[in-house]
């Protein structure tokens, strides 16, 4: 019973914890890491999770012909909200630029929610809209951590071209693996992104892109793979970029 409860209530995204994971941790190591990144931490997931059942009672809400499916989202996202609420307002309390940051994020989320209201949570902008606050959370703890932009602009840069590079490519493995258009884009893309790894990026990077253009060029050919193995590989390489990144900008 306990572990059906967690399932419903913890969001079964497996990539989307490591695009929210990545760019947070490797922010916080590469600047002072103290409580307040904890506290960070604590609202950044709280609010994911609130923000994944609000999307769902959305969609469900119009599109289930289960008059109880919406509903039963409403409770996780009132009590993920609620215990949102300390966390972030002690964290406006000590950085009120931290609003500043929220309201940047406001735009691209209002996106992924008109996606969910629609029923198209799948599409291909819906993903590439909810990396970008996703990557922006990196520069927010450098900052809390007594850093600076400049200092946070190229890791900030290399998490956005990476996971922006892997909803192209699991296009090409799950739900459009038999079209050559997507194929062809995500292997564009990922040159690409060597290309401008090569340029602005250490070496350390350059070489982990040049990994991921190996990944997106070869594992397409490979033949049909299930989505847990497709997940398992970016999870290691998203732990491999949180190492680069450290490595090279820490």
């Amino acid at each position: 019973m306990a572990s059906r409860a967690l399932r419903r209530w913890l969001p079964q995204q497996h990539g989307a914890w490591a695009m929210l994971l990545v760019p947070l941790l490797a922010g916080t190591l590469m600047a002072e890491p103290s409580p307040w990144h904890a506290v960070l931490l604590a609202a950044w997931l709280l609010t994911y999770m609130a923000l994944f059942h609000a999307q769902q009672w959305l969609r469900l809400r119009r599109h289930s012909r289960n008059p109880r499916a919406a509903g039963r989202h409403t409770r996780p996202a009132l009590v993920f909200g609620a215990t949102l609420a300390p966390f972030a307002a002690a964290l406006v309390v000590h950085a009120p630029w931290l609003l500043l940051a929220a309201a940047c994020a406001l735009p691209f989320l209002a996106v992924n929610c008109w996606y969910a209201r629609a029923n198209r949570e799948r599409a291909l902008v819906n993903g590439l809209v909810a990396v970008v606050p996703a990557c922006g959370v990196l520069p927010v703890a450098v900052l809390l951590g007594g850093g600076t932009w400049g200092q946070a602009g190229l890791p900030a840069l290399a998490c956005l071209l990476y996971f922006t590079g892997t909803v192209w490519y699991v296009k090409t493995m799950i739900r459009e693996r038999d079209s050559r258009a997507y194929g062809w884009a995500s292997a564009l893309f990922h040159v690409a992104v060597l290309a401008v790894a090569s340029l602005c990026l250490s070496p350390w990077l350059t070489a982990f892109f040049a990994l991921c253009l190996a990944r997106a060029l070869v594992m397409p050919r490979l033949g049909r793979m299930r989505p847990a193995v497709v997940g398992a590989v970016e999870v290691v390489l998203s732990v491999l970029l949180l190492i680069a990144v450290v490595v090279a900008y820490g």
